[in-house]
């Protein structure tokens, strides 16, 4: 419950915080081209508000809703979620939106996209700034990778050591550096001390990643490090310092070979649904081998963790300017990975991966992390501004596509045409949120 609670938290503090930003964007340049706003609020308020408050000589009213899928911010003579029929059926005034230069509506509409992705840039920033990059080279990984039954049938072998993808060379370890290969003809790999080449047919990112395990991942020598007092390690003695050989009768190679065959053993006895099941483990201590029987129900209960390698630590500090092109460099390749990304969207797979709020907020840690919440917030800040980008009515993108058609024909579209639009896009959205959150929750119980 905890957990959840931690996560809950961080989701509505980061929510809060992009859903506030991206409106103000939309209000700062709505007020530069003095065109009146007249409510701003986060959330949304349909029949009542947490709270609102309309300041005395203000044409706004500022205030928090109780729905939180977003916020908005009502814009004078515009077609949008509020479907204001009323006001759209009268003369148009001078401080409406419809009244204003195309160009200046474009604004309007790019301004809370802008918003989200500079404060992405200003968050890299500052993270970089303090606390720099701290990461292990897979170069330096000298035990190399574990690779999945997929990256193995491609050529890779546990204990490979990655070093460049076509020219490009390997750094730091997760889902950018399995991208890079993914787009690779090649990669460069140390095997045995000695260097070569692996030609690639072309990856799937989406199947490398939901592979299981995972196409790559670092290498954990079977070496036991740490029991837990009442495991069923313990319970059949194993001791710290042992070594695991083989497990049921299959040799391992790594500690991760280990959890692939505990997973597979897991599946196996669901299916039969069993809650227990037995295991002949042969382990090695000083020299000496021995087999033993292990019970357990699943692999948590077997309360082991492996000796992990001490790799060398690769430190790079910013300077508070140098942190600003560093942050600008990070954000703009975390957008430009996620827009290449999207293509997986159509897919099969990638259409049971979309998820809700629960989905998102399994991203942020389950305990506070200042590191790992900032991070995650520029990424979901970079995200709703490509989601927002898209040309979809409704969505930002929606009415940048209708201004930028008006400008290029010099024809505005009739007000019947964007509010059937607005309508459909509105549909198709709360279609889509209810898919994504349908997904989670059958993710939960199946």
């Amino acid at each position: 419950m905890e957990t959840i609670l931690i996560r809950t938290l961080q989701l509505v503090m980061s929510f809060s915080l992009l859903v506030f930003i991206h409106e103000f964007g939309h209000f700062l340049f709505a007020r530069v081209f003095k065109i009146r706003v007249e409510k701003f609020y986060i959330f949304f308020d349909p029949w009542f508000a947490l709270f609102k408050h309309k300041p005395k000589n203000s044409e706004t009213e500022y205030g928090i809703g109780w729905l939180p899928l977003g916020g908005y911010c009502k814009i004078a003579g515009m077609i949008d979620e509020s479907m204001d029929t009323e006001q759209m059926g009268q003369e148009p005034q001078e401080w409406e939106f419809r009244s204003k230069p195309a160009w200046q509506r474009l604004l309007v509409m790019v301004g809370g996209v802008l918003m989200n992705f500079l404060l992405a840039l200003f968050i890299y920033s500052m993270v970089l700034y303090s606390w720099g990059e701290h990461y292990v080279s897979v170069k330096d990984m000298n035990q190399g990778m574990y690779f999945s039954e997929y990256a193995k049938k491609v050529g890779f072998q546990d204990g490979d050591i990655l070093l460049k993808a076509d020219q490009e060379e390997l750094n730091k370890y997760g889902v950018d550096m399995l991208r890079v290969i993914s787009e690779a003809k090649e990669v460069t790999i140390l095997r045995n001390g000695e260097e070569k080449i692996l030609a690639l047919p072309e990856l799937n990112l989406l199947q490398m990643i939901k592979s299981s395990p995972v196409f790559a991942t670092p290498l954990v020598p079977s070496v036991v490090g740490e029991l837990v007092a009442d495991g069923s390690f313990s319970k059949a003695g194993i001791q710290v310092g042992d070594s695991l050989v083989a497990f049921n009768g299959k040799p391992l190679n790594s500690f991760n070979a280990f959890l692939t065959e505990m997973q597979d053993q897991i599946i196996r006895a669901e299916k039969t649904e069993n809650t227990s099941f037995s295991f002949t483990l042969v382990y090695a201590r000083k020299g000496q081998m021995d087999t033993i029987q292990v019970t357990t129900n699943d692999q948590f209960q077997v309360g082991v963790i492996p000796k992990t390698p001490e790799y060398k630590e690769t430190i790079i500090n910013y300077s508070f300017l140098a942190s600003f092109p560093a942050g600008a460099k990070m954000g703009v390749k975390t957008m430009t990975d996620y827009v290449n990304d999207l293509k997986y969207v159509a897919t099969k797979d990638g259409a049971k991966s979309i998820g809700g709020f629960a989905t998102i907020a399994t991203l942020f840690p389950s305990q506070w992390d200042w590191y790992r919440f900032w991070t995650m917030t520029a990424f979901i800040s970079i995200m709703l501004a490509v989601m927002n980008l898209l040309p979809i009515p409704a969505l930002d993108g929606g009415h940048i596509l209708f201004l930028l058609i008006e400008i290029i024909t010099r024809k505005k579209p009739s007000e019947k045409v964007l509010t059937y639009a607005q309508v459909a896009g509105m549909i198709f959205i709360f279609g889509l949120m209810i898919f994504a959150n349908l997904n989670d929750v059958l993710r939960f119980f199946f």
